[in-house]
């Protein structure tokens, strides 16, 4: 049975401990049971609110001994939202390394299935807390230029503002990046890569055609890997690339720095590009060492080098 003692000592309704016990049973826990659905803050308010801070600070100090400090007193309130957004922006960081590895782990369970759910739902709400907080420090900067007569500036980092990204921006921006990737496949093609090696005294054209043509026609989107020898098999090789229309990527040894060792470097860069397979025409221990490697690697090998007996 309970005394009054006991009662004394029961948190009462109304009291800051109840609350506390309150909270600590039934308090809001962002994303561990269900997503925030709390709304965000309404834009005219959060301006007028923003304005009325710098204007009680502006007439509290102004023809007073601090007035000095005004400056940097208004500069700091507008860096407390912008410091928060750069905070928010790194929490998003987390959150999208969060989502890439439950996408990996999906196993068809709901447990994998739900905790990625959440994570995205997280992730969303982060994106409107950084904007709102975007917002908040772009009112305040605005608020800043006007008392402080001043432009508000970072001290370090840029300040992006994402609600200026207009329409027009966005598709130059898509124009400019698609530009540099069309340029970047030119140098670095996407595809199936696929390695050929043959020596410089192989001179069957039409068989090495005849082999490139078949390859091409189970991989459309082939690029074909050689090692740039000007004549022979790889010279045949580079040739049907062209008249096919196959990207291309040439590797050539580097005499100057691995004089007699060149060639088997070369392959050992070609093998490190990872080609789903290699063909191998005959030719000299050169190709059969990048048999050999690719081999162990466990790369396919389709070998046309010839064999007595």
């Amino acid at each position: 049975m309970a005394s009054d003692h006991d009662n004394e000592r029961e948190a009462q309704p109304g009291s800051t401990a109840y609350l506390l016990q309150e909270m600590q049973l039934y308090g809001h826990r962002p994303f561990e049971d269900e997503p925030d659905h709390r709304p965000l803050p309404d834009d005219r308010i959060a301006g007028g609110a923003v304005a009325e801070m710098f204007d009680a600070l502006v007439s509290c100090l102004t023809d007073t001994r601090i007035e000095p400090d005004l400056e940097d007193l208004a500069w700091g309130i507008v860096n407390v939202f912008h410091r928060a957004g750069e905070r928010i922006e790194r929490e998003l960081d987390d959150n999208e390394q969060a989502q890439k590895r439950m996408q990996r782990e999906q196993d068809g369970s709901e447990v994998k299935s739900v905790e990625l759910e959440r994570c995205i739902a997280e992730g969303i709400t982060m994106l409107e807390r950084r904007d709102t907080m975007e917002f908040f420090r772009d009112a305040a900067a605005e608020q800043h230029r006007i008392h402080i007569r001043k432009p508000w500036l970072p001290r370090s980092g840029p300040m992006v503002n994402r609600k200026a990204l207009t329409s027009a921006v966005l598709d130059s921006r898509k124009q400019l990046d698609g530009r540099a990737y069309q340029d970047a496949l030119v140098l670095n093609p996407e595809g199936v890569r696929i390695a050929f090696s043959g020596g410089a005294d192989y001179n069957d054209h039409q068989r090495i055609y005849a082999v490139l043509d078949k390859v091409h026609a189970q991989l459309p989107q082939m690029i074909l890997l050689h090692g740039s020898t000007p004549t022979g098999a790889e010279r045949i090789a580079a040739c049907w690339a062209r008249d096919r229309k196959v990207p291309q990527k040439p590797y050539k040894p580097d005499w100057n720095r691995h004089k007699k060792a060149a060639p088997f470097k070369r392959n050992d860069a070609m093998l490190e590009d990872m080609p789903r397979g290699v063909i191998v025409f005959p030719g000299t221990g050169i190709q059969d060492n990048l048999a050999d490697k690719a081999r162990k690697m466990g790369i396919r090998i389709w070998d046309f080098r010839e064999r007595s007996g």
